[in-house]
């Protein structure tokens, strides 16, 4: 796997609009940021510049406003950092990550049939929904 650069909690917030709306300008992810943010724009735009030049996104031009797009998908980033993560935390051992999980109070009888049902695929050969 590809090593992508390592992006942070702010420069993250970023990416989900970008990914989720790309191509998308300025002032549509400063707008979209003040929904959960009390950014300002200037802080918008040391972010962009900052995942530009971590070749994070991209941008074309189109008259006076910049468009922007991801360069890395959504999925490669996190599957990078689920590994980090689980490295990290558990010595890459799955296994004591679901221990955690199951012994949290916090996980609803749904989120247990779906970890149920993604289990059982996975046993089953098939692909992970």
């Amino acid at each position: 796997m590809e090593k992508l650069p390592q992006i942070s909690a702010a420069e993250y917030e970023i990416m989900k609009i970008i990914w989720e709306s790309s191509p998308i300008s300025t002032n549509d992810v400063c707008e979209r940021v003040s929904e959960d943010h009390q950014w300002s724009s200037k802080t918008v735009h040391t972010l962009l510049s900052r995942l530009t030049a971590k070749q994070v996104i991209a941008y074309e031009q189109r008259g006076r406003m910049y468009y922007y797009y991801p360069l890395i998908s959504q999925e490669s980033y996190l599957c990078q950092e689920n590994h980090l993560f689980l490295n990290r935390f558990y010595n890459g051992q799955a296994s004591a990550l679901l221990s955690s999980l199951l012994s949290g109070s916090e996980l609803s009888d749904d989120d247990l049939e779906e970890m149920h049902r993604l289990i059982d695929s996975k046993l089953g050969g098939g692909e992970m929904l």
